[in-house]
C-alpha cells in the first residue's frame, strides 16, 4: 500500500513537472499550497523525500530536470492574471514553466535537496537583489545638468572599475565583496572570479551583472560602501585588501584598516583572532583616477 501511495504522489509530481521542477522550500510555502484540493500531499517532509526521488530517477533516466522555487504567493497572483485556476495541475505546470524563462534556477546534478537548496536560495536573493538594484538606478533618471542617464553612467563606471580590480588583483582564485549601504537596508553582491589552466578569468555572468550593479547603484547615490577581494593561490598566503566608494571612484583602505574589519567581531567589538596565513594588506594601483567631471555630480547625497 505504502509503495502504491509513492507512486501516486511521483505520478502527481511528474504531471507538475516541465523539465522544471517548482519546489516548495519551507513549511509555509507547505501550508500554502496545502488549501488546493488537486494538491495532494500532506507532510511536507514526505514531500521533500518524494521530490528527491523523483529528481534522481529522472537523472537515471537522462533527463535534465532544473529546480526552480515555487512562491504560492506570486502562483495566485499569475493565476489571478492569467485566468488559470489555480487548483489545477496544469496551471502549476504552467507557472513552473514561467519561473524557468523568468526565475532563477539550478540544475540537478545528484546532489541531495539539503546540499541544492542553499544554491537555489542564494541565486533567487542574487537575482532579488539584482532587481532591486537594477530598478533604484533606473529610477535615478537624468542628469539636471548634461541630460545623461545617471544609471547608465554609473553601471559603465563601476564596470571600468571592476574590470581593473580583477587585471590589477594575482592569478588564482578571487573573491570579491561589495556591499552598499543606505535605505532601507544595505545590499551585499559577491563575486567569485577563478583562473583556468590558460590564465583566463572565469566569471559567472550572473554575478558579475548583480556585483555590477550594487557597485554602481553606491556610486551614482554616493551611500557609502566599499568592496574587499581575498585572493588565493597554492603555496603563497591568502591576500586580503579593499576600498571603500568615494564619490565617483573607489578609495583604498589601509592594511590596518582592512586588518580592524576581518578582526573585529561586529555584534561584540571585540578582536578575534587573525586568520593563519592570510596578509591583510594595501591594494595594488588600479591606475585610475576617477572621470569625475568639476561641477558635475550624479550623487543625491
Amino acid at each position: 500500500m505504502a509503495h502504491t501511495d509513492r507512486l501516486t504522489m511521483r505520478r502527481a509530481l511528474r504531471r507538475e513537472i516541465a523539465g522544471t521542477l517548482g519546489l516548495l522550500t519551507d513549511e509555509h510555502d507547505f501550508r500554502a499550497m496545502r488549501r488546493y484540493r488537486s494538491f495532494t500531499f500532506d507532510d511536507h517532509t514526505t514531500y521533500l523525500r518524494e521530490v528527491e526521488a523523483l529528481l534522481r530517477a529522472r537523472a537515471t533516466q537522462g533527463t535534465v530536470t532544473t529546480v526552480a522555487l515555487f512562491d504560492p504567493a506570486e502562483y495566485a497572483e499569475f493565476c489571478q492574471e492569467t485566468g488559470l485556476d489555480p487548483d489545477r495541475p496544469a496551471s502549476r505546470a504552467r507557472f513552473t514553466a514561467e519561473l524557468a524563462t523568468t526565475g532563477p534556477t539550478v540544475p540537478y546534478d545528484g546532489r541531495p535537496l539539503t546540499d541544492l537548496l542553499p544554491n537555489l536560495v542564494d541565486a533567487a536573493v542574487r537575482q532579488a537583489t539584482w532587481e532591486y538594484a537594477s530598478t533604484l538606478l533606473a529610477r535615478l533618471g537624468t542628469c539636471a545638468t548634461c541630460g545623461e542617464d545617471i544609471g547608465r553612467a554609473a553601471f559603465t563606471r563601476a564596470s571600468e572599475l571592476l574590470l581593473r580590480i580583477l587585471e590589477t588583483s594575482r592569478s588564482g582564485n578571487r573573491h570579491l565583496v561589495c556591499s552598499v549601504s543606505g535605505p532601507p537596508e544595505t545590499l551585499l553582491a559577491v563575486l567569485h572570479a577563478d583562473d583556468d589552466t590558460d590564465g583566463a578569468t572565469q566569471l559567472d555572468e550572473a554575478e558579475a551583472l548583480e556585483f555590477t550593479t550594487v557597485l554602481a547603484l553606491g556610486l551614482a547615490t554616493h551611500h557609502p560602501g566599499g568592496i574587499v577581494i581575498r585572493t588565493s593561490a597554492p603555496g603563497t598566503p591568502d591576500h586580503v585588501y579593499g576600498w571603500r566608494l568615494r564619490g565617483n571612484g573607489l578609495e583604498p583602505l589601509t592594511a590596518g584598516e582592512v586588518f580592524d574589519a576581518y578582526c573585529t567581531d561586529r555584534e561584540t567589538g571585540d578582536l578575534i583572532a587573525p586568520e593563519p596565513g592570510v596578509d591583510y594588506c594595501e591594494p595594488p594601483d588600479l591606475g585610475d583616477t576617477g572621470p569625475e567631471v568639476p561641477g558635475h555630480d550624479h550623487g543625491d547625497g
